[in-house]
């Protein structure tokens, strides 16, 4: 796989578990480059729809490969938006392909991984908030290790950002080469395979996106926006993404928790989804092929009646 060229993870796997109805209509929440989207609406007949969501503005320039296609719609928002642009049942399934892209991480001026060196940007919607740069210049030391150890699961975050403290002290931080040689040589143990600089890197990221927080809202509005027997279809990168899906299907699946002997019937408990067989990873071949795609894990639920 080149550069900037994205392989859609799952992406057979998550198009069959929605089940798609030609006529129906479905959502991209995370349309990225578009593979996603291009396999839905090869499934979809003239009657179908597709609406798309991406904040990232390179997205959106992607999207412009459907301009022609009368089915499809690219809303240049976050998934979390969905309840200002979808009515209430109004879809028959939803896809939503979480983290970043192959694009997004190769391209060194976004700032998202130090293979090359770049800005330390980090947004995914470069339209708007703060950049990683600009967070890393002015955030305590505590708050740095916070989200290094919650957001990144780096059990040495007090040590990296006592290390960029002390840094930047000296030279504000800009460039993500800059940081990488920063926070690697403040990690004691280098894991195997693994930049020291990697999951430090993951937790800025999802910090300056809301990734976690955009994900729990749009989770709680995506029931509602499901057709009876609608499909929701999750892929995820990383533990705190999939333990938060994981979650939300299960209650959802379980409903309100009351003790056996009282007297309710199914449908009073606030039951709205059905579990929809195990979690699904990528091939052997899938990760040969594609090596990202090695920590993707795909779960599904379906719209009860």
């Amino acid at each position: 796989m080149s550069k900037a060229e994205h392989v859609s993870v799952l992406l057979e796997e998550s198009v069959a578990a929605l089940t798609i109805k030609p006529d129906g209509t479905y959502l991209d929440g995370t349309f990225g480059r578009g593979g996603h989207s291009r396999a839905i609406l090869s499934s979809l007949s003239s009657s179908g729809r597709l609406i798309a969501f991406d904040k990232d503005p390179q997205a959106e320039s992607s999207a412009g490969q459907f301009s022609d296609d009368p089915r499809f719609e690219f809303v240049p928002a976050s998934f979390a938006d969905i309840s200002a642009h979808v009515a209430t049942g109004g879809l028959d399934g939803i896809l939503l392909d979480l983290g970043v892209s192959s694009p997004q991480l190769d391209n060194a001026d976004r700032g998202f991984g130090f293979s090359d060196d770049g800005p330390l940007d980090m947004r995914m919607d470069t339209r708007t908030g703060i950049t990683a740069a600009e967070w890393l210049a002015t955030a305590s030391e505590v708050d740095i290790a916070d989200v290094i150890k919650t957001y990144g699961e780096e059990r040495f975050a007090k040590r990296m950002a006592s290390a960029i403290v002390k840094a930047r002290a000296e030279s504000p931080i800009t460039r993500t080469k800059q940081l990488a040689t920063i926070v690697a040589e403040a990690n004691p143990k280098w894991e195997p395979n693994k930049h020291p600089a990697t999951r430090a890197f993951q937790g800025i990221r999802i910090f300056i996106n809301r990734e976690l927080e955009d994900l729990e809202i749009a989770l709680s509005h995506m029931v509602d926006t499901l057709a009876e027997g609608g499909r929701l279809v999750v892929i995820s990168f990383h533990s705190l993404e999939d333990r938060i899906v994981k979650r939300f299907m299960r209650d959802q699946a379980r409903g309100q928790q009351l003790p056996k002997y009282v007297p309710v019937i199914d449908s009073d408990t606030g039951k709205t989804l059905n579990l929809v067989g195990k979690a699904v990873k990528p091939s052997s071949d899938e990760v040969r092929r594609n090596h990202r795609s090695r920590s993707a894990i795909m779960r599904v639920a379906e719209r009860r009646a």
